[in-house]
């Protein structure tokens, strides 16, 4: 009765994570739209840019897999987002279509951009 009333209990506690992950998700999905990061950017590697060209900008699965337990990771890209990168030092190059990420600080508040940015780094394929 123990093992079994213990495996319901964390079945349930494996629900109610889920629906939690879903809605971090949605809630980070939303974000990402209304500052307009979904323009250049997919969540999912692979997909498409407009017109069927290379994508604008990276997808996140792939900027969580470059950047997988790189030390300071989340400083450095809450920083690309807000003040842009560099068109000279891109490592997406021949990958994107887009020569540099710009300056994002009119678009979102930093306090986002790092909550979104440890987001995008939890996408990495596991």
């Amino acid at each position: 009765m123990k093992a079994l009333r213990n495996a319901m209990l964390l079945a349930g506690l494996a629900v109610v994570a889920g629906s939690a992950a879903a809605a971090v998700d949605d809630d980070m999905k939303a974000l990402a739209s209304k500052s307009g990061c979904l323009t250049c950017h997919s969540i999912e590697s692979g997909a498409p840019g407009p017109n069927g060209m290379a994508p604008i900008g990276p997808a996140w699965q792939d900027v969580a897999k470059m950047y997988k337990g790189k030390p300071g990771a989340d400083t450095f890209l809450t920083r690309v987002v807000l003040e842009g990168s560099n068109p000279y030092g891109s490592h997406w190059k021949d990958q994107v279509s887009g020569l540099a990420m710009p300056p994002n600080k009119v678009a979102i508040k930093e306090a986002d951009a790092k909550k979104l940015v440890k987001w995008i780094l939890t996408l990495a394929p596991k």
